[in-house]
């Protein structure tokens, strides 16, 4: 019984530290978010530059993304892991560009994720032509189509 009443004494005496405490817990809690969401909204600025010439699409995938060259239309399929070098790869999609010369310019062509987990749409932002982009594990299910 009197160590209840000794602790109750001391936690009525060291209220104030207590909040103290906790107010500084809180705190170093709340600048490690802040910090983690500056450190995302950096790459986020980043793929959304319209001027890249290349960006990466993650797929539904975990492994997977789609690298893009926005100007000229070029897919590479992108696997990376922890597993070894064996299993990250890269391996095109579409090799022909869709467009060369003065008209390949950087952000041409974007991609848009559809509900299918393999495919992709490619828009042509300058001529409105539309793409359906294929990738897959097996090559001969890679590729992209003219949608007419």
């Amino acid at each position: 019984m009197e160590v209840l009443a000794i602790f109750t004494i001391f936690i009525r005496q060291n209220k104030y530290i207590m909040k103290q405490i906790l107010l500084a817990i809180v705190a170093v809690c709340l600048s490690f978010t802040a910090l983690a969401q500056s450190n995302s909204s950096k790459a986020t600025d980043n793929a959304n530059d319209p001027k890249a010439t290349y960006k990466l699409y993650p797929t539904q995938n975990l492994w997977t993304f789609l690298k893009l060259n926005t100007a000229n239309g070029k897919i590479w399929q992108v696997q990376f892991s922890i597993k070894g070098s064996e299993y990250r790869y890269e391996t095109v999609l579409n090799n022909i560009p869709c467009a060369t010369g003065e008209k390949a310019k950087p952000g041409r062509f974007t991609l848009y994720p559809t509900e299918n987990l393999w495919t992709f749409l490619m828009l042509d932002q300058i001529d409105g032509k539309v793409y359906q982009v294929q990738w897959a594990q097996d090559a001969e299910n890679r590729g992209i189509l003219l949608i007419e």
